[in-house]
């Protein structure tokens, strides 16, 4: 028997892989511990310069304390992100799907089957969908996952039911690029999945982690709006409101057809990605960038200063000075806080369900951020009394 810790750098879907590789040892026998063990797995992220050196950063503390370091994910994907690890690192490259197995193998299963274990979160993300076959010009995704494919719906649905079992009552559906999730021997689109997600006894919050402009279908539409159990919230990348950047960057729409795929979701709370200081982005495109986002309604900004990345097309291109790309950084996040404050001011008075994942703090239905002292775990009617820099400050109803 190994102890083993398991931890993650990166999106949900990094999450994700993380679990099923840690439900696997688990299933073997494997005694988890929160600090120290036998074994320490490490699922990196790549997606910029800033996630690589965190990676091997992650990876070198592991190597220090850990008796054997198993790097999976995105990183240990990319030729020569992590070249330099020590001699009881193993750089395990291979697809997600590969990855529980691959780990399992080397550490040697012992004998005793366990229990399902209950994820770590209190939301459950549910990968259904992997990898991309699209080309933008920025991001090295498609090269370290692979071209796009879908797990089987039977499979997705049969994992959400033993979510709720284990306690989890918000499932968030993620992949790397959800909207081209398919199954076409059973006849499933993303909106039949999300219909019937949805409708699985327990699941009493439904949400997509990120999707596309361009896959925002009026059917997906309608399935989202008509599901009892799905959030008012998507998260949607912008990546940037300039037409010629966004040209540049290999996106497949203009910053009008953003704009006009948002307005029948003007009742929803609206996230989003921008990359700041992509080659060739000058100060009008920049202010471009910051009206869309306002025009468009969206509220939260996660924020990315352009990274060049291995393989890509603009790998060779970093034009923008690192000082513009921090003060425009800094601008935008200071609109996004702006755009937040905003919504959140419309809640004052109202009441709405709270999940508390963690003491003190939960989101709403809309995603927004809640601060109400109520157990974590439970989902809790909460009224709006005040504004924090954090969120929404609420009592129990």
């Amino acid at each position: 028997m190994a102890t083993f810790s398991v931890r993650f750098l990166g999106c949900k879907v990094s999450f994700a892989d993380a679990q099923a590789i840690r439900e696997r040892l688990l299933a073997d026998g494997h005694t988890e511990v929160e600090r120290g063990g036998d074994v320490a797995v490490v699922n990196t992220c790549c997606v910029t310069h800033e996630a690589v050196s965190k990676s091997r950063q992650a990876v070198s503390r592991a190597a220090r304390v850990h008796g054997r370091v198993y790097v999976t994910g995105c990183a240990a994907n990319l030729e020569g992100a992590l070249a330099t690890a020590a001699t009881n690192v193993a750089v395990v490259s291979a697809g997600s799907e590969d990855l529980p197995d691959a780990v399992a193998r080397d550490v040697g299963a012992i004998g005793c089957v366990q229990a399902d274990a209950r994820l770590e979160r209190i939301r459950a993300f549910v990968k259904i969908q992997d990898g991309c076959s699209f080309s933008c010009a920025f991001c090295v995704i498609p090269l370290v996952r692979g071209a796009t494919r879908s797990r089987r719906a039977d499979a997705v649905l049969g994992e959400i039911r033993k979510r709720v079992s284990q306690g989890h009552p918000e499932i968030v559906l993620t992949g790397v690029n959800l909207g081209c999730f398919r199954d076409r021997e059973a006849r499933y689109t993303l909106a039949r999945l999300v219909r019937e997600a949805g409708a699985i006894p327990g699941v009493e919050r439904l949400r997509l982690s990120s999707i596309e402009v361009n896959h925002l279908t009026a059917e997906l539409i309608s399935a989202l709006r008509e599901t009892a159990s799905v959030t008012a919230h998507l998260h949607i990348p912008l990546q940037s409101g300039d037409d010629t950047v966004l040209r540049a960057m290999g996106r497949r729409y203009t910053s009008a057809q953003f704009r006009a795929k948002l307005e029948s979701l003007s009742d929803f709370n609206l996230t989003s990605d921008v990359i700041v200081g992509f080659p060739g982005e000058d100060e009008r495109a920049f202010e471009r960038t910051l009206q869309v986002v306002e025009q468009a309604g969206i509220t939260k900004v996660h924020v990315f200063p352009y990274s060049p990345r291995p393989g890509t097309v603009t790998a060779a291109a970093d034009t923008v000075a690192a000082r513009v790309k921090k003060d425009r950084s800094a601008r935008l996040r200071a609109r996004s806080d702006e755009l937040c404050r905003r919504r959140w001011r419309t809640k004052l008075g109202t009441t709405d369900r709270v999940l508390v994942d963690r003491p003190g703090r939960g989101y709403g239905d809309d995603y927004t951020p809640w601060l109400v002292d109520a157990e974590v775990g439970r989902m809790v009617q909460a009224r709006a009394v005040a504004l924090s820099k954090e969120g929404i400050l609420a009592v129990a109803a």
